[in-house]
């Protein structure tokens, strides 16, 4: 079954194997720190550029239905077959050598929660000590907008 695992993930393009950066979608090699995302089916995937083209990542539900730890990847690997891209931040609160320590720190952690505890909250964690997911964030905000627009009542 292993084996299977590998190779599934190999013809999705989920490989150890080097790859250009440009055919990743980077113009050049990522600054120690960034936070990076990825599209998947369905939601975009986060994680954590820690330099080698390496990246600290929550796999939780990337590439099968059993959710995984937090793991170190190679860049193609995180990838996926996606193009990558830098996830701009107001200003880190922390150096980038400190978010790449905190994001190791979490190394093995195998706690991940889809609506808690994400690819997002880790990679915000690492960056500025506040776990939060904007994806998840902007359907909850619409949501209650379309119910408070529903439930107001105008005056006449």
């Amino acid at each position: 079954m292993f084996g299977w695992r590998i190779r599934s993930l190999e013809a999705k393009g989920c490989t150890q194997r080097p790859v250009d950066l440009w055919r990743l979608g980077l113009e050049q090699e990522p600054a120690l720190g960034s936070h990076l995302t990825t599209s998947r089916r369905g939601y975009n995937h986060h994680g954590i550029y820690v330099g080698e083209r390496r990246v600290v990542h929550y796999s939780g539900l990337s590439g099968r239905w059993q959710c995984g730890p937090v793991e170190e990847v190679s860049l193609s690997r995180f990838a996926c077959g996606h193009e990558v891209r830098r996830v701009e931040q107001a200003k880190p609160v922390f150096s980038p050598e400190e978010i790449v320590r905190r994001a190791r720190s979490r190394l093995g952690e195998n706690d991940y929660r889809l609506l808690t505890n994400n690819c997002e909250h880790f990679c915000n964690w690492c960056i500025s000590g506040v776990s939060r997911s904007a994806q998840l964030e902007r359907p909850l905000y619409q949501s209650f907008r379309i119910l408070a627009a529903m439930f107001h009542e105008t005056s006449p």
